[in-house]
């Protein structure tokens, strides 16, 4: 988490990440970081988001997003 954490606040160093819970649906994220995002978390984690997994309830805080990463590297 702490990987994540860290991704997220390079990205995006003036949101509280350990706070917001609507990442997506209250526009904090565009798509563009959202972009960003999923290929630096393909990497460091090395897993694959495909565009199903591309849903705003996988990206609308960090702990959705931590929650798809494990779901990932257990398939």
């Amino acid at each position: 988490m702490d990987e994540l954490m860290e991704i997220l606040e390079n990205l995006r160093p003036d949101v509280d990440f350990s706070a917001e819970t609507a990442l997506v649906t209250g526009g904090v994220l565009q798509s563009f970081d959202i972009v960003s995002l999923v290929a630096e978390i393909n990497d460091t984690f090395d897993i694959e988001i495909t565009p199903v997994d591309l849903v705003p309830e996988n990206f609308n805080s960090a702990g959705a997003i931590w929650a798809m990463i494990e779901r990932k590297q257990d398939e």
